[in-house]
């Protein structure tokens, strides 16, 4: 094989593996509780637009390297309706190819070999590649049960004086835990007047079911450490268009504007049009979006409480953080409910250490599959009774 030696180094993604590939399961119809976006169409009039935008001139050509003015403006505006911030949409304003390329790309853009990264685990899978691409140090962060937060006096103090960047996500992916303001006021208290960045990756903003999930822009300073990278593919049903944007911080914004110039040449132009008419004209959605996973969280859980079935707190976000039973490690559960229960969750262990004995079950379901597959994993309470 002819490979790299550093990316041979890097793992297989697991969604990369995994996603598209043929499942042989049980007896009984399947369920998919692995897939990791919402499971509704993109709202018309966005489409609608993305559709006029073919036609239009100037999208069929080569368009500026940093987007359109008037998806920046967009953007600019949406921060200060939603979270009350400020932003300059030339200094701190970065549109992304879809979230993951900035999130993968940026240690590549403010760390160096020697640095170390805190990743979050449980976290997103693919924050680890990106560190390693740079060539950097990860070092866990440890977010424990039942809320997740960071406890940075866990982290050696000889790792966190040299550590240069920090990945946070609230709502978690996997665990569905949030945070309320007080938190990120306490990291950004923490790092102010450090070397030390954070990335917050807010890819579930919309979904916050007991409060509005807050942006750690919204803390005092926290333009002064920190980035957020926003995500249209969830709470906009628009995951097939690729479209983010990261906000916050102009040194980091500027060098993550830099390295992008290097990896593309702008994003389509009906992209942007797409996305600047979602930015304006669907707050709304958003709304019904975290409504629509709140009932559904309520109706699952509500059946699993019956069998006794044990599952951390679901706060926000589209996913339920489920305990293996004894005996179980996260993939072999996940393996024992495709072929005993025809149900398909995702393990834990591609989280982090810390998700070894759960698994990840998605709620982008309608409800009458939701309501069979809650059954189904009911039916297993015994294994559960100690």
């Amino acid at each position: 094989m002819v490979i790299s030696r550093r990316l041979a180094k890097i793992p297989d993604s697991y969604f990369g593996k995994t996603m598209g590939r043929k499942i042989e399961h049980g007896p009984l119809p399947l369920i998919n509780m692995a897939v990791g976006i919402p499971d509704g169409e993109t709202p018309k009039g966005i489409v609608d637009e993305f559709a006029n935008g073919l036609r239009v001139p100037e999208n069929q050509k080569y368009g500026a390297f940093h987007g359109k003015e008037s998806f920046k403006q967009a953007i600019v505006d949406f921060y200060k309706r939603q979270y009350n911030v400020e932003l300059d949409k030339d200094d701190e304003v970065c549109i992304l190819y879809g979230t993951k390329n900035g999130l993968v790309g940026l240690p590549n853009c403010i760390v160096n070999p020697e640095d170390y990264v805190l990743l979050p685990d449980p976290g997103y899978t693919d924050y680890l590649a990106g560190v390693l691409f740079a060539d950097a140090k990860p070092y866990a962060l440890e977010l424990e049960p039942p809320y997740y937060q960071p406890d940075f006096d866990k982290v050696p103090g000889e790792v966190l004086s040299q550590t240069k960047l920090i990945y946070l996500t609230y709502p978690n992916n996997p665990t569905g835990s949030t945070v309320t303001q007080d938190v990120f006021d306490d990291v950004v208290q923490k790092f102010r007047g450090t070397q030390t960045k954070i990335v917050h990756d807010f890819a579930y903003a919309a979904f916050g079911f007991d409060h509005k999930n807050p942006s750690i822009l919204q803390t005092a300073g926290g333009k002064e450490v920190a980035i957020e990278v926003y995500s249209l593919s969830k709470g906009y049903n628009m995951s097939g268009y690729r479209v983010g944007f990261a906000v916050g911080n102009k040194d980091v914004i500027q060098a993550l504007k830099k390295y992008h110039t290097h990896h593309h040449a702008g994003m389509f132009g009906a992209l942007q049009d797409a996305a600047t008419f979602a930015l304006n004209n669907y707050d709304y959605f958003l709304d019904k979006q975290s409504e629509v996973f709140k009932a559904r969280r309520d109706r699952f859980t509500a059946i699993l409480d019956e069998g006794h079935i044990p599952y951390e707190p679901m706060t926000g976000g589209i996913f339920l953080w489920l305990k293996a039973p004894k005996g179980y490690d996260g993939e072999q559960f996940v393996e024992f409910l495709l072929q005993d229960q025809s149900i398909l969750v995702a393990p834990g262990i591609p989280f982090g250490e810390n998700g070894r004995h759960y698994v990840r079950v998605s709620l982008a379901l309608e409800d009458e599959q939701l309501d069979e597959a809650a059954k189904r994993l009911k039916s297993l309470s015994a294994m559960y009774k100690e």
